[in-house]
Parts: C-alpha cells; structure tokens; sequence
C-alpha cells in the first residue's frame, strides 16, 4: 500500500511542478507581456509567492518517494533500468536550478521589488524565467522518460 501512495505522491508533485512551469512560461507570461513593468512585475511576485512553496513541496518529496521507490521496488541503485538514473540525474539537476534559482535570482528580485527598484526586479525575472524554462523542458523530458522508460528494449 506504501509503494502506491509513493507513487501516487511522486506522480503528483511532478504533474504540479512541470505544470506550474508550463502555466508561468506559456500562460502567464504572454498574458502578462503586454503590462506594464510597474504592474507586470508585482503581478510575477505574487505568482512565484504562491507557487513556489509548492515546488519546495516537489523539491522534498519528490527525492523522498523515489528513493522509497528504488530501494523497495528495485532493491537499490545498483539493478535500476537506465531510463530510472537518466530520471535521477534530470531530477538532481532540477533540484539543484531551483535552489540556485531561489537562493540567487529570486532573492534579488524580491530585494529590488521591495526597494522600488522595478528595471532590477525586472532583470531578475528574466534571469528566473530563463531558469524556469530550462527546467520545464528538463521535466518534460523526466516525464516522457517516466512514460515510456519501462519499453526501452
């Protein structure tokens, strides 16, 4: 019963951290484009305020239930299929963009909002958007791995 809700944890932390990457590049940033910086730029702060404790939630248990996953199911490291360490490596990767992306570019951005400093919030969005990109095609490319991982001959 362990290994489903495991499952069912990772799945979902994955759907809503890819998805919510693909809403901020591919929704929210063209719907927002046309505003202007002094509006545009809040607007960005309030998404990520919302959205990023929910990729903390991804960035713990998405590791945790794999890690589960692996030991239970394939009884370590060492006899995973390749599809499950290029998914591990990917999902490191990520891991380690957001964190950086927290730490770094999004700090910035909050220091420059909250100072008034909308052109420097502003290049920092552009930094975090990069960062975000690159890693919604990162977890696209995890999904279609999860997907289709277990018929690679």
């Amino acid at each position: 019963m362990f290994n489903a809700i495991a499952v069912t944890v990772h799945l979902l932390t994955a759907v809503i951290w890819v998805g919510g990457m693909f809403f901020a590049v591919y929704v929210l940033r063209l719907a927002a484009g046309p505003m202007e910086p002094g509006d545009r730029v809040p607007l960005w702060h309030r998404a990520f305020a919302k959205f990023f404790p929910w990729v903390w939630i991804a960035v713990v248990l998405l590791p945790l239930t794999g890690y589960w996953l692996v030991i239970d199911l394939h009884g370590g490291m060492a006899t995973l299929p390749a599809p499950y360490h290029i998914m591990h490596g990917l999902g490191w990767i990520m891991i380690l963009i957001f964190l950086h992306l927290w730490f770094a570019p999004y700090a910035r951005f909050k220091q420059a909002l909250a100072g008034g400093n909308i052109p420097e919030a502003g290049k920092q969005l552009n930094t975090i958007r990069l960062m975000v990109t690159i890693n919604l095609y990162l977890g696209l490319i995890n999904v279609l791995i999860g997907t289709s991982g277990r018929y690679w001959g």
